[in-house]
């Protein structure tokens, strides 16, 4: 059996099956982008449930999987060269896809694209839209200042716009349904979480809302987006 014992995280997050991935992570939208991969690939994993909490995230024994203290991270016990650990969800979805050959495209050039909108994703959706979440419904929104929400929110704003675009004639961010598509919706299913939809003008777009919808009908996705469990 794989032995996992030299990763100091199992020693808080013991490995009930070290021969299968080991997912570390929590049920935000940067989170649920990999359980949503490893359902939809169809690989197998045991999920740790990692709270946000410094007592988790600041931990001796996460922080020795990711220095950045963030969700999600991965141990691969069957990685190219023997385990591999791997932080960064826009990293970890390229790892499976390449791991598996799914969901990156059939050409070069196709996963090309696909990449840059993923990290058109990791670059201005992510950021943009947590940073307007903190602003309007988080401690942020006690700043009588509107100059940081204005500027947020017109970013989303724009943001969306792009991917409204984007989606003109097809059903899917790059084409066919990809990674970049694990990325993405999470983010816009988020603005429901951050009371932002409105606000952002979310139901007066041509292509987003059905595109959301048509991603979290999958049910990959339906039972991804649950993992780790909670409660």
């Amino acid at each position: 059996m794989t032995d996992l014992s030299t990763f100091p995280i199992t020693r808080r997050w013991p490995a009930k099956d070290p021969s299968v991935i080991q997912l570390y992570s929590y049920p935000t939208p940067n989170g649920v982008k990999i359980s949503i991969a490893l359902e939809e690939m169809g690989l197998d994993y045991e999920p740790h449930l990692v709270t946000l909490k410094d007592e988790d995230v600041k931990s001796a024994e996460f922080l020795s999987l990711n220095p950045n203290n963030k969700i999600p991270a991965i141990i691969d016990p069957n990685g190219p060269d023997g385990p591999l650990a791997l932080f960064e969800s826009g990293a970890i979805l390229l790892y499976l896809a390449e791991k598996t050959g799914k969901f990156i495209g059939q050409s070069a050039s196709d996963k090309h694209r696909i990449t840059q909108w993923l990290m058109f994703q990791m670059g201005g959706i992510g950021p943009m839209f947590g940073q307007m979440g903190f602003f309007f419904k988080f401690a942020g929104a006690d700043i009588s200042d509107d100059r940081p929400r204005n500027r947020y929110r017109d970013e989303a704003i724009r943001l969306l716009a792009v991917v409204d675009k984007q989606l003109d004639g097809q059903d899917w961010i790059a084409g066919d349904y990809s990674i970049a598509d694990m990325a993405i919706a999470p983010w816009l299913n988020a603005l429901e979480f951050y009371g932002t939809k409105d606000v952002v003008g979310y139901h007066d777009l041509k292509n987003v809302p059905a595109y959301v919808d048509r991603f979290f009908a999958r049910p990959a996705v339906e039972k991804g987006r649950l993992i780790p469990a909670t409660s």
